[in-house]
């Protein structure tokens, strides 16, 4: 599979992007394009990745979202590869608006599975295009911001940066 990448920098430090043509595959806050192959090769297989600057125009709707436009990344097209259930999850994720917050118990009930909640979180903690995918609006039921693959300081920043703490 072939898949192009781009590093963008933000103010949550070097984030590291693969996809295809018209879908975004892979964001990670991290510099290893080893570790993006890694992650991509365990969802598709084994993987071509060539640079592409810009990636296809992938880029400029993070520019976007990191200057403050919340619904930037909300039309991007994305392959995350995964379970069904994985896959129903990161879709769920992407019905919580910017400047809102869930449960893992609440996302649960949402997709009709309300004892799954710790299922949810696995799921949720395997979210392999976090910002898009977003992730980083679960929270604990009791409000506490839990675990976030990105560290939870990013986490509490995207959180307010989105609106949703103050």
């Amino acid at each position: 599979m072939q898949l192009f990448y781009d590093q963008l920098d933000s103010p949550l430090g070097a984030i590291l992007i693969a996809g295809r043509a018209d879908r975004l595959c892979a964001l990670e806050f991290t510099e290893s394009l080893g570790k993006v192959r890694d992650s991509l090769e365990k969802r598709f297989g084994e993987v071509e990745l060539d640079p592409k600057p810009g990636l296809g125009g992938f880029t400029a709707p993070f520019a976007k979202y990191f200057a403050g436009d919340r619904a930037a990344l909300d039309a991007l097209s994305v392959e995350t590869g995964g379970t069904e259930f994985q896959q129903s999850v990161w879709r769920g994720l992407r019905d919580i608006p910017a400047g809102q917050t869930t449960s893992y118990a609440e996302l649960a009930g949402r997709l009709g599975k309300p004892s799954a909640s710790r299922a949810v979180g696995l799921a949720n903690s395997k979210n392999p295009i976090s910002l898009v995918v977003p992730c980083h609006r679960v929270i604990g039921a009791n409000g506490a911001l839990t675990g976030y693959a990105g560290g939870l300081d990013r986490k509490q920043w995207l959180l307010r940066h989105e609106g949703a703490l103050i």
